[in-house]
């Protein structure tokens, strides 16, 4: 078995033939790539762009001119933080285990992100955050959003959710327009195109390259550094784009349906082979298809932590999912999260539904559909209080998780300015 696996070793010229096309002033397929970045300037100057576009004041004073409403929604959090009237970490433990919670250690090393998704609209943020503080309840860590930028920009969501992430000390997600349901991908339609989604959602041909332009105008227009991937080549892309010195950050998609350690292996080797000389990659969410299990987690562990990204690459799994359209119900992982959530670091627990048995009872279930359709119309049908009630849904099951996780012991990350 030695000598097997001595056939698997790289041999040293190998990377000098990767090298050659790297930095061959012919390549096409990097010059490409450098025409975009050039356009927005050095590395060094997109990035402080980006520093100077995320300052909270600067962020604040564009809120107040565009959207005097959400500013006041700013203020009120930002209060509602000072007085400390979110119940605290400690206060939360005795909650759920009495007094016998101060004398109970917890796997603070093993601690789980409490990540919601999605949070499409700003004002739903204002709605969860009522509800933590009068039933002292654990604000989300972690949020995802897929709406359409160009739509939030317009109303103005993108610069108030870039200001509210920092107040209550949480990380995010955006999701942006260049990703195949655009237009872009023929394959992508209804039941008469369905074998076409075994191809993946995609981003064919320029839009790869066109996905980098709209990362980078974001980056530097409203300091969003965070955003999904769902692409191999947009995945490559991000590698090399912070390879070149633009702190870029990603999370790979639920979509690209990574599903066994191999595809692990070979989504973090690239990383690997890419990161920067402090051993630091753009990926920073690796979220695995709703197939896997927990060993599955716990095979790609072992060479996450040989390669030193544990603490930078977080699994991201779904604990629950949309009652419609994209998994077969009822699903509920949250059991085998605290099997695994006490020897596996770095895991974000997703919440993308309801409880399955709560979900169903609803007169609009969750659907992942529901992410692709415009506010307008959603107004216009009727739909807006049912979704937000869904998200009330997904805010509950998340809470559900982190009591489940306080009772064995185990430990999580809410939003770190509002929970000390």
């Amino acid at each position: 078995m030695t000598d097997l696996r001595q056939r698997l070793q790289i041999p040293d010229g190998r990377l000098d033939e990767i090298n050659a096309v790297l930095l061959d002033p012919d390549s096409r397929v990097i010059n490409d790539l450098l025409a975009v970045v050039a356009r927005y300037g050095t590395p060094e100057e997109i990035n402080a762009k980006a520093r100077q576009a995320r300052q909270l004041d600067h962020l604040m004073k564009q809120v107040g001119e565009t959207r005097p409403d959400y500013l006041a929604d700013l203020q009120w959090l930002i209060e509602q933080r000072d007085r400390g009237a979110f119940i605290s970490v400690a206060d939360y433990r005795r909650k759920v285990l009495g007094e016998a919670a101060d004398s109970r250690s917890f796997a603070d090393d093993y601690a789980v992100t409490l990540e919601i998704s999605a949070m499409q609209y700003f004002p739903w943020l204002r709605v969860i955050t009522e509800r933590a503080i009068d039933r002292g309840m654990l604000m989300p860590g972690r949020f995802i959003r897929v709406r359409k930028m160009k739509e939030q920009v317009e109303d103005g969501d993108v610069l108030a959710v870039a200001a509210a992430m920092q107040i209550v000390g949480a990380t995010y997600v955006e999701t942006l327009d260049t990703k195949g349901t655009d237009g872009s991908n023929v394959h992508l339609g209804g039941p008469a195109t369905i074998t076409g989604y075994f191809g993946g959602v995609g981003q064919p041909n320029d839009h790869a390259l066109q996905w980098v332009d709209e990362f980078l105008h974001y980056y530097t227009t409203y300091g969003v550094y965070q955003v999904l991937n769902i692409n191999p080549g947009t995945v490559f892309l991000g590698y090399l784009l912070h390879r070149l010195g633009v702190d870029i950050e990603f999370k790979i998609s639920v979509f690209m349906g990574n599903d066994n350690p191999y595809a692990g292996l070979w989504t973090l080797l690239g990383a690997k082979l890419f990161s920067r000389q402090d051993g630091t990659s753009p990926l920073i969410g690796f979220n695995w298809s709703n197939s896997i299990n927990n060993q599955t987690m716990e095979i790609t562990a072992q060479f996450r932590k040989a390669w030193g990204f544990e603490d930078i690459v977080r699994f991201e799994h779904h604990i629950t999912e949309t009652y419609k359209s994209i998994v077969l119900q009822p699903y509920n992982r949250r059991d085998e999260l605290v099997e695994i959530a006490g020897h596996v670091a770095n895991i974000s627990a997703k919440h993308e539904g309801g409880d399955p048995e709560i979900d169903q009872q609803r007169a609009h279930p969750s659907d992942i559909l529901d992410y692709f359709r415009d506010k307008e119309e959603i107004i216009a049908s009727g739909d807006w209080e049912a979704m937000q009630g869904n998200f009330l849904d997904k805010f509950e099951a998340l809470n559900k998780t982190a009591w489940a996780l306080t009772e064995h012991g185990l430990s999580f990350v809410a939003a770190r300015k509002l929970h000390r």
